[in-house]
C-alpha cells in the first residue's frame, strides 16, 4: 500500500514541463509541443520497436497506438526493453503501455491486441508517421499497402547482424517492389510458406549485397536461420541501436524535418565506427548472382 501511495505521490509531482526540460536544445519549445500534439502508429512492441516506443515516450511524444499479438518470454529478456521476470507471460502491447505510462503520466496510449488488423486504418490514419516493429511478412505487406493508400510514411529495419533502417513514403517502391517480392497480387493474410521463404531470402541477399553484415554473425547458424532451422539471432546492441535509429526518424516525420534514410535505407556498423550505404545500381546488378549463389549455398549447408 505505502508503495502505490508513493507512486500516486510522484504522479502527482509530474509536470510535462519539467520532464521534457532537458530536451529544450536538441528541440526547441515550438518543437516539444509538435512532439506532444502528435501520434505515432507502432505496430509490434517486442524488439527494435519496444526500442523505439520507449525514446518515443521519454521524448516527450504525446500519443502512442500500438499493437502486438504476442506475450513477453524468457527468451525475449536478452533484448527487449519493456521485458522484465515481472512482464513475462503478459500481453506485449497492454505491458509496454503501462511501463510506459510510469515514464510519461500524461501520454495517451491506445492498445491493440490479436484484433489489430481491424484497426490498422484508422490507427495509420491517426497517425503522423507508421513504425514497423513487426518480423512477420503479411503484417508488414498490410501495413505498406494501407499506408501508401492513406500517403502515410513507414520506418522499417532489415532483418540485419548489423542496425539498418529505412524510410518508405507514400510515393516510394515498397520492400514488396523493391525487393522483388514473390507477394504482389496476394492478399496480406494468404501469403503461403513459400512466398515468406522467397521474401525472406530476397531481404537477407539485399542486406548481404549492401552491407558487410555477414562478417559480424555466424554464418552456420545464419544458414540454419535461412533454412527455418532454427529462430533468427537477435542482440541487445544491435536491436535497441536499430530501435533509436527508427526513433530519430519518427521524430524527424514529427516535426517535418529531413530524413535522414531513404527507401533504400543504410547500415550502421559499429564494429568500424562507419556507415554502409547501399551500393550503386549497376555495381550492385553485377555483384547480385554472386551473392545469390552465396545465399544457397549457406542455405544447403544450414539444411
Amino acid at each position: 500500500m505505502e508503495c502505490v501511495e508513493t507512486m500516486d505521490t510522484l504522479a502527482a509531482a509530474f509536470t510535462y514541463a519539467e520532464f521534457t526540460t532537458r530536451n529544450i536544445g536538441f528541440v526547441s519549445e515550438a518543437q516539444q509541443a509538435k512532439l506532444r500534439s502528435a501520434t505515432v502508429f507502432v505496430c509490434g512492441t517486442g524488439g527494435m520497436g519496444g526500442a523505439c516506443i520507449m525514446a518515443l515516450a521519454r521524448a516527450g511524444l504525446g500519443r502512442l497506438i500500438i499493437a502486438d499479438i504476442d506475450t513477453f518470454a524468457v527468451s525475449n529478456l536478452n533484448r527487449q526493453v519493456f521485458a522484465f521476470m515481472q512482464t513475462v507471460g503478459r500481453q506485449k502491447a497492454e505491458a509496454t503501455r503501462d511501463i510506459c505510462l510510469t515514464i510519461n503520466p500524461d501520454m495517451q496510449i491506445v492498445v491493440y491486441g490479436q484484433d489489430w488488423p481491424v484497426h490498422a486504418a484508422d490507427a495509420i490514419r491517426d497517425s503522423v508517421i507508421v513504425v514497423n516493429g513487426t518480423d512477420d511478412l503479411g503484417a508488414s505487406l498490410m501495413l505498406y499497402r494501407t499506408a501508401r493508400e492513406l500517403g502515410r510514411t513507414v520506418i522499417d529495419a532489415y532483418a540485419s547482424p548489423l542496425p539498418s533502417v529505412y524510410v518508405t513514403k507514400a510515393g516510394d517502391p515498397m520492400p514488396e517492389e523493391r525487393l522483388f517480392y514473390p507477394t504482389p497480387g496476394t492478399a496480406w493474410d494468404a501469403i503461403t510458406p513459400g512466398q515468406r521463404a522467397t521474401a525472406f531470402l530476397r531481404e537477407a541477399e539485399y542486406v548481404v549485397l549492401n552491407s558487410s553484415s555477414r562478417h559480424h554473425v555466424d554464418l552456420a547458424m545464419a544458414g540454419e536461420v535461412a533454412a527455418g532451422k532454427r529462430s533468427r539471432m537477435s542482440f541487445a546492441p544491435m536491436v535497441i541501436t536499430t530501435g533509436m535509429l527508427m526513433a530519430y526518424e519518427a521524430v524527424a516525420g514529427v516535426l517535418g524535418n529531413d530524413h535522414g534514410a531513404d527507401c533504400r535505407g543504410w547500415f550502421f556498423n559499429p564494429y568500424k565506427g562507419r556507415i554502409e550505404r547501399p551500393r550503386n545500381a549497376l555495381v550492385a546488378a553485377i555483384m547480385r548472382p554472386v551473392v545469390r549463389r552465396f545465399m544457397r549455398k549457406l542455405m544447403e549447408t544450414g539444411a
